[in-house]
């Protein structure tokens, strides 16, 4: 068989190497791949309406396609055993048939055959599916390859384009670092600021959320502007202290999507020095609030308070209030984290916050559990009580989910006893040291039949156990 000839073979794998961002020696593996599958096709045609497909999955294992890029062509390749009787024509080759070219030839030994059918013998069907096979391997090599790039980023943080919508989701085009192709990335409804104008070609800072394995559309990058940890890398990169480690942030709390439309987004930020001279608020508003505005800027107006961090708990919770006057904070269940924080009644819609935005995210910010109270209508004595009932009422419940715990844990070791008396009282084969020794003293002096039976007849082709019987066994 003569080499099929393909023009412009050369021009062609550049062209796609240049469109899809991959590299030659990955076209042309998909391109040998995608001409093994038609030529699979080609031969299965041949018994379409005449009898079954005889071809099993593995059959075509042997063949092999080759691309010769200075003629501009490929030959399908064949790898056959050398054999006295031949039983399959596609993996076996006669004896006397090879020693009319090579007489050193023995049985066993393995030979190429060019196996390329003619070009107009291919067939519709196998031109077909050689191209959707490339297509599809293209596809897949693209999918591997952002999978790669983007699963260990040490920038979490991208510059991302707008593409186009689907649905209500926002497609995006980012790239992994200057010179790298641009790919798509998907902005999905819950993870967008109510602020942006997500127009076409407009530009934002979005935080790689995660790289996901979709099925049948492969890996998937998913991006979001909600995430904290894009408040996090505006601050790093606008407050040299944060950058030098004077200054470090220490929690978050983000209501990027706010329940109700009244209410715009918002974040508090808490932050602490190092250094005792260094004030970590002023570091992070910088010099008539420019630092800060640069992140209002980027987050399109988000509201932003920068607090100052404390290890004291009362303290702490009267910072995250801010910019609401706290005049008592009472941590009326340490253990359980329950905060009574009394303000006065000018200052209590203020604490509160609209629709409770304000004291909700000092909750996230403090882990305690706030309360906001009148300090005028305050009765210590109720409000006691109540937190007594509270406690008794969690003390029960962590009491029964340690009876829980330690009933489990006493079933489990139970088992585990009465499993190893058992053991004793009826050892199997495995447990007895002697059964080792006698399995490895057999083994050593009768070799499996199989290998036997292997050496005398190496042409003998040893099939694999399906599936079906692999089960059965």
């Amino acid at each position: 068989m003569a080499l099929v000839f393909l023009p412009g073979l050369n021009n062609l794998i550049e062209d796609i190497s240049e469109e899809k961002k991959l590299p030659s020696q990955v076209v042309e593996a998909a391109l040998r791949e995608a001409l093994l599958k038609g030529y699979e096709r080609y031969r299965r045609t041949l018994y379409l309406g005449i009898s079954e497909d005889p071809f099993e999955e593995e059959y075509f294992s042997n063949f092999d396609v080759g691309l010769d890029l200075e003629e501009e062509g490929y030959r399908v390749l064949a790898s056959k055993i050398i054999v006295e009787e031949v039983e399959s024509e596609d993996h076996q080759i006669a004896l006397s048939e090879v020693m009319q070219v090579a007489e050193d030839a023995q049985i066993g030994d393995t030979v190429v055959l060019d196996v390329t059918p003619e070009k107009e013998d291919f067939g519709r069907m196998a031109a077909a599916t050689t191209k959707q096979v490339l297509a599809q391997k293209l596809r897949d090599q693209q999918r591997r390859m952002i999978q790669e790039e983007f699963a260990d980023l040490e920038d979490p943080v991208l510059t991302a384009r707008v593409i186009r919508f689907e649905r209500q989701s926002v497609i995006m085009a980012v790239s992994s670092g200057l010179g790298r192709p641009e790919v798509e990335a998907e902005l999905p409804r819950r993870d967008q600021l109510p602020n942006d104008n997500y127009r076409a070609n407009a530009t934002f800072k979005v935080y790689l959320k995660e790289v996901s394995e979709i099925p049948r559309r492969g890996p998937q990058l998913f991006v979001s502007r909600s995430n904290a940890g894009l408040v996090v890398y505006l601050f790093e990169n606008e407050v040299p202290e944060i950058q030098e480690g004077s200054v470090r942030i220490v929690a978050v709390a983000r209501e990027a999507n706010p329940p109700s439309r009244s209410v715009g987004p918002r974040t508090k930020v808490a932050v602490d020095s190092i250094e005792r001279e260094v004030d970590p608020v002023g570091a992070c508003i910088g010099a008539r609030g420019s630092r800060i505005q640069q992140v209002v800027n980027e987050l399109r107006g988000e509201k932003i308070d920068v607090i100052r961090w404390s290890p004291d708990p009362v303290q702490y919770i009267c910072n995250s209030l801010s910019p609401a006057r706290v005049e008592m904070v009472r941590l009326v269940d340490p253990e359980g984290q329950h905060a009574h924080v009394l303000v006065p009644p000018d200052q209590l819609s203020l604490a509160i916050g609209r629709e409770g935005q304000n004291v909700r995210l000092a909750a996230r910010l403090t882990g305690w559990k706030i309360d906001i109270k009148n300090s005028q209508e305050y009765d210590q004595a109720t409000e006691d009580a109540e937190v007594a009932e509270l406690i008794k009422h969690r003390e029960e419940e962590e009491a029964l989910q340690r009876d829980a715990e330690e009933r489990l844990a006493a079933e489990q070791a139970a088992r585990a006893e009465e499993d190893a008396r058992l053991r004793e009282l009826y050892p199997l084969p495995e447990d007895d040291e002697e059964f080792d020794e006698e399995q490895s003293e057999t083994v050593e002096n009768n070799p499996p039949a199989q290998e036997e039976t292997f050496n005398e007849s190496p042409t003998e082709e040893i099939q694999e156990p399906s599936e079906e019987e692999d089960g059965a066994r």
